[in-house]
């Protein structure tokens, strides 16, 4: 989690405890504001001290428990503004995973040049159908949420028109286990694979391996996009991170580049993955 999230998420709970506090019918206890919102005590606890993020409705009801209903469009501006760079996949899911791959072909559309890093699976934009299907469905099954996979993978598929854009350039850089995992069947890695071989030499990408033995400069880590060297993009389990602070973007352009001096191009990037293709034969 960023800290500049985490020190807006405080500064919000530190606005709901004045609320609390020094509304028009006198100051409420936590106790006494839970029991009139039939919340546990701790929920009041967490949130005002920037533990557990609020949803809209959460401060709907604080405002209007407080005595202050006028207040809630302001706590709610507040909430955009933390969403804005945390995103929830519980909260992005709901309306499905088609919705959340058009706002990312919608950046990434938005973007000349664009910079990855991943250790964990093919990135997006080079995925074969089969292979993103795979992929969706995993994390469809790990977050319980809408299964509209195949709606998500029409969508993904879209954003690849961008590979053939003479305006636009893409420098990914993958880690080498990611060409051994079995995410999905064997015969769709073998087809991933094939694509990635094809891949390499496209003029508007630049593709990077990183050996397992290579000698690091940093840890593997989380993998992340940079769009224009304005913004980031970090994907985890739970959320997504949009960040362009410039703290944020300077170190992941330094983490990126040096992943860079590790990796092999052309035909020693087409060596290590005929090298996996082939190990899927045997």
């Amino acid at each position: 989690m960023s800290t500049d999230f985490q020190q807006a998420r405080v500064a919000l709970g530190a606005r709901l405890r004045e609320l609390r506090t020094s509304g028009p019918d006198g100051r409420l206890t936590g106790t006494a504001l839970a029991e009139r919102l039939g919340w546990p005590h701790s929920k009041v606890y967490k949130l005002e001290n920037g533990r557990q993020t609020a949803t809209a409705e959460d401060l709907t009801v604080w405002a209007e428990a407080t005595g202050q209903p006028a207040v809630a469009d302001e706590l709610h501006s507040r909430l955009r503004g933390l969403e804005s760079r945390h995103r929830s996949w519980r909260r992005q899911l709901s309306a499905g995973h088609r919705a959340v791959q058009e706002v990312h072909n919608a950046a990434q559309a938005n973007s000349a040049v664009l910079r990855a890093w991943e250790s964990s699976w093919i990135v997006g934009v080079l995925q074969t159908p089969d292979y993103a299907r795979a992929i969706l469905t995993r994390f469809s099954e790990l977050h319980r949420s809408k299964h509209d996979v195949e709606d998500a993978v029409r969508a993904r598929m879209q954003r690849q028109s961008g590979l053939y854009d003479a305006n636009r350039r893409y420098h990914v850089l993958l880690w080498e286990a990611v060409l051994h995992t079995r995410i999905c069947p064997p015969s769709v890695l073998a087809g991933q694979l094939d694509r990635l071989l094809g891949i390499v030499g496209l003029d508007t990408v630049e593709l990077g391996i990183v050996p397992l033995g290579a000698t690091l400069k940093v840890p593997p880590g989380v993998g992340f996009w940079i769009y224009d060297d304005r913004q980031v993009i970090v994907e985890t389990w739970d959320a997504e991170l949009w960040l362009d602070d410039t703290d944020s973007v300077t170190t992941h352009l330094r983490t990126w580049s040096a992943l860079r001096e590790s990796a092999v191009f052309g035909s020693e990037a087409q060596r290590l993955i005929s090298q996996a293709r082939r190990a899927l034969s045997t």
